[in-house]
């Protein structure tokens, strides 16, 4: 994978809280000094990039780190927007099937069946951020729908 990413990166908030995230996390000190675009290069995944990883595998423990950190950016893009917090909780096989379930309260704001994780990745930037803004939109209406149960 090269450090370079062709689009510019989207400044909106649940990039801001994924990169944010990533920083927060590198105890060592490891990604100080580097980009936002080299920090979110992982989670992009060109179509050749993709064809070399084979169909069969067992995830690595890197892939498994962005899957998480992209469900926890969720978790903390909606607990800013709604002052609640939202919690993740990741369930997966040695062989890279699982559930993320990101919990508000008592209401289940987001339930995703995870398959393949290590092919896991975005197609660009642009990508992790409009499917991360997808579904913190979606966990938010339901959270508006149902404000008492997740205050619960």
């Amino acid at each position: 994978m090269s450090d370079t990413i062709e689009a510019p990166v989207v400044d909106q908030q649940f990039l801001k809280t994924l990169v944010s995230l990533i920083r927060a996390e590198d105890t060592y000190g490891a990604w100080e000094g580097k980009s936002d675009d080299v920090l979110l290069r992982p989670f992009v995944l060109t179509k050749e990039e993709r064809r070399l990883i084979p169909i069969i595998g067992d995830p690595d423990p890197d892939t498994i780190t962005r899957v998480e950190q992209f469900y926890k950016a969720i978790g903390l893009t909606i607990e800013k927007r709604t002052r609640l917090m939202a919690t993740p909780i990741m369930k997966m096989s040695h062989e890279g099937f699982g559930r993320m379930v990101l919990l508000t309260g008592r209401l289940v704001v987001l339930s995703k069946h995870i398959r393949d994780v290590h092919r896991f990745g975005f197609p660009s930037v642009e990508a992790v951020s409009q499917d991360g803004a997808k579904l913190v939109d979606e966990a938010l209406a339901l959270i508006e729908k149902h404000r008492d149960v997740a205050e619960l």
